[in-house]
């Protein structure tokens, strides 16, 4: 059953911590709270951030960001390209999984074949992989269709999974989030990472334990926190959140509201705030011939570009970035932020225009609007409720009635992934740094791998021509064009409405030191907790 948080406020805090924390007599515990929990232990189940560092801490990837966000060695010791096309990496020996097995190269074969089964959401990260062969027990070979540049940085999220115990458990497939269908390895874990699952019951409590068997507390600059239990617990609301860190009955608040940013820098807490590689944005339904939940019958408003071109100038961003966000957000002029190769300085965001908008909708044909659902999470992103609460507004003043469905992430997930929605608002963080990343998930047609996070089925050629263009040049500049223009494209077809840049916030008590990254992945050995 879950624990329902009905109080707000400090005495709500207090009471809920006292009831739900223990600790290992002795150990350094570190505790943490967000307003929503990973949707899964499986680390191939779903392709969302706080699902894959949560797994990210239980298991071990080939290579891994240190904390400059730069790829260095995990489970493979080095690589080399031994052709264009073939990457040959040294596995790291002595390394055992949790339940005492060793690993070896059978291991990363079998999480090869896993991942691309059909519940797994990061199939797209293998779209130019041919092949991955053991060469001997701790040496594998990955052949790519084409030299690929980016091809570590795509590993980065790859956890490997032990395949006698995924074989024991009956956990070889992946089970699809959107059919919301389970199997052992969705609520247990076993890998080789710094922490170990002790227990686990979504959306109330889950418990990690120090790994002593970890290679890497033997290198100080990866693994120098002195956790040994990780109690995680997630609070919903807000005022609780912030609450139970003022009164020290949590560590750390992994999403700090930004209107409480300065109360809690005046408790003496440390806050953690920077720029994140992440966009938030709107998607539309534009391939169904009849939109869910709508008012119009027997054609989509959203396969017309005015409409869409229509929605985007009635959102007024600057207000959204000042009054909700708090300052802690940038209008986004694309779907990726600049650290991100492919960003293209010269294209600006559009200006909010009311009037244009309900121009375009009347030549669309819609000169008194019309209505359609919509979805969107209350505890994925900053503030993401109220942002969707505010574009519904502001759509409703150029007659657009958007009926806002907001839920938690464990039920909003299956449902836009099941493209089961017209209207959503979806938030992205391209792992490799790459604008590789964020076309071949969300704006290239849709395929077996390819546009698996392209819910509204946006599709142009070009775009598409552009970003193979991109995967195949090896020369930096001109790749970079390629995915700019391929980018800029859907930009102005309006495949998607870009709303901002945000923020990473985090909080934590005056005794914990932490590192925080852009991309908002949060690596617990890395935290140290004071005496």
């Amino acid at each position: 059953m879950k624990r329902i948080l009905l109080a707000v406020g400090l005495v709500a805090a207090t009471a809920w911590a006292a009831g739900v924390f223990t600790a290992t007599a002795g150990a350094v515990t570190f505790r943490w709270t967000n307003d929503g929990d990973a949707l899964s232990m499986d680390p191939y189940m779903v392709n969302e951030t706080f699902s894959l560092f949560t797994a990210s801490n239980i298991y071990d990837p080939l290579v891994m960001r240190d904390q400059n966000l730069k790829v260095r060695s995990a489970l493979a010791e080095s690589w080399k390209n031994t052709t264009p096309t073939t990457w040959e990496l040294k596995l790291r020996k002595g390394v055992k999984f949790h339940d005492g097995a060793d690993f070896s190269a059978d291991d990363v074969l079998f999480s090869y074949h896993r991942v691309l089964s059909q519940g797994s959401d990061l199939k797209g990260n293998f779209a130019n992989v041919v092949s991955i062969e053991a060469k001997d027990a701790h040496t594998i070979v990955i052949t790519t269709k084409v030299p690929d540049p980016i091809l570590l940085s795509l590993l980065t999220t790859w956890s490997i999974m032990s395949k006698e115990w995924a074989e024991k458990n009956n956990a070889q497939e992946v089970t699809d989030v959107r059919k919301g269908t389970e199997n052992y390895a969705t609520r247990n874990a076993n890998g080789t990472g710094a922490y170990m699952l002790v227990s686990r019951e979504a959306d109330v409590k889950t418990v990690l334990k120090r790994n002593p068997n970890w290679w890497g507390w033997k290198d100080k600059s990866l693994g120098d926190g002195n956790v040994d239990e990780v109690v995680f617990t997630p609070i919903k609301q807000d005022a609780t959140r912030v609450a139970a860190l003022l009164s020290g009955d949590v560590d750390m608040n992994y999403n700090m509201p930004a209107q409480d940013v300065a109360r809690v820098k005046s408790a003496g807490m440390k806050v953690y705030q920077g720029p994140e590689l992440r966009t938030i944005f709107i998607g539309m339904d534009q391939k169904r011939d009849e939109l869910l939940e709508s008012d119009v019958k027997g054609k989509n408003p959203f396969k017309d570009k005015r409409v869409r071109l229509a929605l985007y100038l009635a959102i007024d961003e600057d207000s959204i970035v000042s009054k909700i966000m708090q300052g802690a957000a940038t209008p986004a002029t694309g779907m990726v932020v600049k650290e991100v190769t492919g960003f293209d300085p010269k294209f600006k965001r559009l200006g909010y225009d009311p009037e244009r908008a309900k121009k375009l909708l009347a030549e669309a044909g819609y000169p008194n609007g019309f209505s359609v659902g919509m979805d969107c999470p209350n505890d994925r992103y900053v503030n993401d409720a109220l942002i969707c609460q505010a574009v519904v507004s502001m759509w409703a003043k150029i007659g657009v009635n958007a009926k806002l469905l907001a839920q938690p992430k464990a039920q909003y997930f299956p449902k836009i992934l099941s493209r089961n929605t017209s209207l959503y608002m979806l938030g992205w963080t391209p792992v490799t740094i790459d604008g590789l990343d964020a076309l071949d998930n969300l704006l290239l047609t849709p395929g077996e791998k390819i546009g698996r996070f392209n819910l509204g089925s946006y599709s142009n050629p070009k775009v598409d021509e552009w970003a193979n263009e991109a995967r195949l040049e090896l020369n930096a500049a001109k790749r970079t064009k390629h995915l700019q223009d391929a980018l800029d494209l859907a930009h102005s077809d309006v495949g998607s409405i870009p709303l901002h840049y945000q923020q990473v916030i985090w909080a934590s008590s005056a005794k914990v030191d932490l590192t925080q990254l852009a991309s908002n992945y949060f690596e617990f050995f890395w935290v140290k907790v004071k005496p």
